[in-house]
């Protein structure tokens, strides 16, 4: 079955992509560096339906996107000047960092289970949309180890699997975010991309 496609700007878009995420669902959705395939983060149904989806196992985890630094951030441990000031310096926008993750929670988000990658997007749909239901689950729109396609229509058809909606944002080729590991005694990054970040020049985490 052919899952539904509304244009991302559409005035509904927020309300019907939640209704879909709060029902268990998966969701293809723009954000500023290239589609992504979201599931709501508390569910577990539905992030394991995500890593079907996308063909990957559990060993390569999914990154959480926010509404903001106050949602993203209650979900870890413990909070470094260093992730604060990175925060602040380019959230919203294209960087993930892996943060120790708050006890207790028991997201299925992959391996390993004492971390958490987190997201602030510079998308304002994306944001209000976890500003509504909650941090959402998730990963490139693509079949693991394929490129992302340009268009929301050709990412949903890679998918291994029926979702339930999609929002059109048009032709997105943006870098994907860099992601920067913050649970060591120095900062790591495990994929530069589009961030600018010289881990050896960070002061200690």
């Amino acid at each position: 079955m052919t899952a539904p496609v509304i244009a991302a700007d559409d005035p509904g878009a927020v309300e019907r992509a939640a209704k879909s995420l709060l029902g268990g669902g998966l969701v293809v959705l723009p954000t500023e560096t290239v589609y992504g395939l979201a599931a709501l983060a508390s569910d577990p149904d539905a992030t394991r339906a995500l890593f079907e989806r996308k063909g990957r196992g559990a060993a390569v985890p999914v990154a959480v996107l926010c509404a903001d630094a106050e949602q993203a951030l209650a979900l870890t441990e413990s909070v470094s000047p260093l992730a604060r000031a990175l925060a602040a310096a380019h959230w919203p926008g294209p960087l993930t960092m892996v943060l120790p993750r708050r006890a207790g929670l028991p997201w299925a988000l992959g391996e390993p289970t004492h971390t958490i990658g987190l997201r602030c997007p510079d998308h304002d749909l994306v944001r209000a949309l976890a500003a509504r239901v909650g941090p959402l689950a998730t990963t490139s729109a693509n079949r693991h180890g394929q490129p992302t396609p340009a268009s929301a229509t050709e990412a949903a058809e890679q998918l291994l699997g029926p979702i339930d909606l999609v929002l059109d944002g048009g032709a997105l080729t943006g870098v994907p975010s860099t992601v920067v590991d913050l649970t060591g005694e120095r900062p790591r990054v495990l994929r530069q991309g589009a961030v600018d970040i010289d881990a050896s020049d960070a002061p200690d985490a």
